[in-house]
């Protein structure tokens, strides 16, 4: 597995202009259908003051028509630049994110960091962090909470809700010490689960309701989306999330802002800045990862960007530069084999490039 050596940068060491925007829940996006190649298409019309309808360019709908043939998705949203400018599917339809709930958790640990409930230099030891046996070693439990945030803790236990991808991948326990080399590794999630819980005495799916879903206008989600999945193989239980693309692309909006809605600032810029910041060479292609967020080829997309991904085709996309964000759902149920991450970025960085 390739993996790659830390590459630490500080708070705030990036920074991002302020840009005064309209935010998508302040649009009313309202959906009427049409037919592009004999597939039926919702195309948003924004309401903006008393703004006349907005409608996708053809290009762009042959696109999505395209792509939605070939890989059948949930549904899709992108906006750039304040315009929806791919929009199809059960928006209002809420699918379980997948790995996407490790970038929301990250969200909530920026918060809870500025409010001074969880330092990112304590340790498991301070903490209190064990797991069943076999018992994490003296060494493990100097793994830090940063370390676990970067995927770095050191920590190869099993744990809940893995893939067979992250068991076979997993190194032999003991082989790397902490902060020394990245694996994706649901323990670490897991573990910062229960960290969140204990420190801020809050319930993470509550939590990311009151401080997060409320605030910014999210329609679908509420804490009762949320669901813990426990397994006999460690103590710390994943958090799994349901949630709508529509409500998801809200929250790709609120990040693509620095943290900030309107005139309120949900969470530190200086923590988007951070959190989104690639501090590990992955074995994912040409991906990088900072807390709990995949980053992405500035090549392609521009300085600064990053993504949210999920298995099966759970996808988040924030391009600064680009002043674009794009999710996408997929029910595992409807679809069990999924959409591969190439072919969504593809897609939009098609419909980005066809844009008027």
């Amino acid at each position: 597995m390739h993996h790659g050596n830390r590459e630490d940068r500080g708070i705030g060491s990036r920074q991002r202009p302020a840009v005064e925007r309209a935010p998508l829940s302040a649009l009313k996006i309202v959906l009427t259908k049409f037919v592009v190649a004999g597939l039926a298409l919702a195309v948003p019309i924004q309401v903006v003051w008393a703004a006349s309808a907005y409608v996708a360019a053809p290009a762009t709908s042959e696109l999505v028509a395209e792509y939605v043939r070939a890989n059948k998705p949930t549904a899709i949203i992108a906006v750039q630049a304040d315009q929806t400018i791919a929009n199809w599917g059960e928006i209002h339809r809420r699918v379980n994110l997948r790995s996407i709930r490790k970038s929301l958790l990250s969200a909530l640990y920026g918060i809870a960091i500025s409010e001074h409930k969880i330092n990112l230099t304590q340790t498991l030891e301070q903490l209190g962090i064990d797991d069943v046996s076999p018992h994490l070693t003296a060494i493990e439990k100097k793994a830090t909470v940063r370390d676990l945030l970067m995927a770095r803790s050191g920590i190869f236990h099993a744990a809940a809700y893995e893939t067979g991808d992250m068991r076979r991948k997993r190194p032999a326990l003991g082989s790397h010490g902490p902060g020394s080399f990245w694996y994706y590794n649901n323990w670490d999630f897991n573990a910062l689960g229960t960290i969140y819980r204990v420190a801020t005495g809050e319930d993470i799916f509550q939590s990311f309701s009151q401080r997060i879903a409320k605030p910014i206008g999210m329609e679908n989600f509420s804490a009762n989306d949320g669901r813990y999945v426990r397994e006999a193989s460690s103590i710390h239980p994943a958090y799994v999330f349901n949630m709508s693309a529509r409500d998801l692309s809200l929250f790709g909006l609120l990040f693509l802002d620095g943290g900030r809605w309107h005139k309120l600032q949900i969470i530190p810029s200086a923590w988007v800045n951070e959190s989104t910041t690639s501090y590990s060479r992955t074995d994912r292609d040409d991906r990088g990862y900072g807390y709990l967020w995949w980053t992405l080829p500035p090549e392609d997309w521009g300085p600064n960007a990053f993504m949210a991904s999920g298995y099966g085709g759970q996808f988040l996309i924030v391009a600064p530069s680009k002043r674009l964000i794009a999710a996408q759902t997929v029910d595992l149920q409807d679809n069990p084999r999924g959409v591969r991450a190439a072919e969504f970025l593809k897609l939009i960085e098609k419909v980005a490039a066809a844009t008027p």
